[in-house]
């Protein structure tokens, strides 16, 4: 295993003091991945002025002209995507098949919003009652103009790609600001769009630090749809709220799996493992814990043990998964397998000595109280935590306690009875007898409940996020019991008041 000869990310200072360049390295290798240039405050503002120019040419061209582009995008995307992986793989350190995944499933996010946006968006006719069958009245969704995107570190294509397409779909430009850590995928995307469409800046990419995340919240722009971390996050909205930008918000952090006495014991054990572990355990749709019904909890761990002994970081092909990406997460893994340890907790596979940074081997924690560090914090890393539960009522007690609402993964086969469980739980998505395959639906929304989450990517409301709702109501013709005058006719009041007796004074 190589060792990490530069720091994960380093800027270098121009002459004034402020660093003007940044530069990417291999996690696994420290080689040098790219170096890009520093964005101020006056790039932003030139480049969100660029891209308004062009939301207004694409916004005009209509829901069929911009689906004809965009999958036109799409097959530039595709036919390329061989290079778009192996940056991917470079600046994250994940195994090619996982950097490949996640492309297809990008791409399958921008084939769904170009192909859905006009049946989700294009404007429709209303229903009307009695009192107002006169009015024509019809609802339709508008582009909100320029919307800036801040990707995440963990899986910079697929998850910033479900804000990207979506509201370029509903007529937005976009100026897209990656991670540090993955600043070349978002280069890419960006240039791929260029070639495309060189003389139409509608998906644009800013590079840079975190003041320059911090110069695109002050933007001024229409929107600004954030993943990371939680105190991220909490930055970004109060960076937005300066300008009252409105914000859509993924915050990091895994969902938790329920194993029920019924469930197909190694089925759930070999999703808890692949969710727990896959990413080396950085995927936000992936499994932070299992809660398994008492009366099979000693053979579904047994199964968990064995799978994941079989697993191997390492930056080989054969290796299962590849490092951590952000350095300092490893010291986040550390403090919360130590915490859990220390309040009884048992380590059944793995442990401290599995912590060899840039790598972390697989964990698996037993019966680790519930206020520990490992539950209540950010799940990033590959560690599952194993608890066990008297019955589905405990389980959906402990999962609202913690109050991650991201999701929950049921593994039983009542798939019919499941469906008033999953109604007891704050979450946004409930899943029965699969754990991550649910973020690859495009037309499945996504997103939090509480704390975790603001707005949905993907799916209808994914569109939605992105655009401004306009009713028009149009009068057709002059009603026969006209109301809204001060002139009315008393024997219009009294023929409202007979019809509406009639349809809501008796018990139907």
């Amino acid at each position: 295993m190589a060792e990490t000869a530069q720091p994960r990310l380093a800027t270098h200072p121009g002459g004034s003091g402020r660093p003007n360049v940044l530069t990417s390295y291999d996690p696994r290798t420290g080689e040098i991945v790219g170096n890009y240039a520093v964005m101020g405050s006056s790039e932003i503002n030139r480049i969100v002025r660029a891209a308004r120019s062009a939301e207004k040419w694409w916004a005009e061209l209509g829901f069929s002209a911009r689906k004809r582009w965009l999958l036109d995008w799409k097959h530039s995307i595709a036919k390329r995507a061989g290079e778009l992986t192996e940056i991917l793989s470079e600046e994250t350190g994940k195994p090619a098949a996982d950097a490949a995944i996640e492309v297809m499933h990008a791409v399958e996010s921008l084939d769904w919003a170009a192909r859905n946006a006009t049946r989700v968006l294009d404007r429709r006719k209303l229903g009307s009652t009695w009192l107002t069958r006169n009015q024509h009245a019809s609802v339709g969704y508008l582009p909100l103009g320029v919307v800036g995107v801040l990707g995440p570190w963990n899986n910079p294509v697929f998850t910033p790609m479900g804000s990207i397409a979506y509201a370029m779909a509903a007529g937005n430009a976009v100026v897209f600001k990656p991670d540090e850590l993955t600043t070349g995928v978002g280069v890419w995307l960006a240039d791929s769009w260029n070639k495309l469409a060189p003389n139409q800046p509608v998906l644009q990419v800013v590079t840079g630090d975190h003041a320059t995340t911090a110069a695109l919240c002050r933007a001024k722009v229409d929107k600004i749809a954030y993943a990371g971390s939680d105190a991220g996050s909490r930055e970004v909205i109060t960076l937005c709220a300066q300008t009252l930008t409105p914000v859509v918000v993924e915050r990091n952090g895994k969902g938790t799996m329920v194993v029920h006495v019924d469930a197909k014991l190694d089925e759930a054990a070999e999703a808890a493992v692949f969710g727990a572990m896959a990413n080396a355990g950085q995927n936000s749709t992936g499994i932070q814990r299992a809660y398994v019904a008492n009366s099979v909890y000693d053979r579904f761990l047994e199964l968990v043990i064995d799978q994941a002994r079989r697993l191997r970081p390492g930056a080989d092909k054969r290796a299962s998964y590849g490092p951590m990406i952000l350095e300092s997460q490893v010291d986040v893994v550390r403090k919360q397998v130590r915490d859990a340890l220390a309040r009884g907790g048992r380590a059944v596979v793995g442990g401290m000595d599995s912590i060899r940074d840039p790598y972390i081997e697989p964990i698996v924690l037993a019966e680790v109280p519930e206020e520990s560090l490992a539950i209540t914090g950010e799940g990033i890393g590959p560690l599952l935590i194993v608890n066990r539960v008297a019955n589905m009522d405990e389980a959906a007690q402990r999962i609202n306690a913690v109050g991650n609402g991201v999701a929950v993964s049921v593994f039983t086969r009542d798939v019919h009875g499941i469906e008033s469980f999953a109604e007891q739980l704050r979450v946004g998505v409930v899943t029965i007898n699969s754990s991550t395959t649910y973020a690859g639906i495009p037309a499945l929304p996504f997103g939090g409940v509480g704390e975790y989450g603001q707005g949905h990517h993907h799916g209808d409301q994914g569109l939605r996020e992105f655009s401004r709702t306009l009713a028009i109501a149009r009068k057709r013709y002059r009603a026969p019991v006209n109301l809204s005058t001060f002139d009315r006719h008393p024997r219009h009041l009294r023929t409202a008041k007979a019809i509406f007796r009639m349809r809501h004074g008796r018990l139907s």
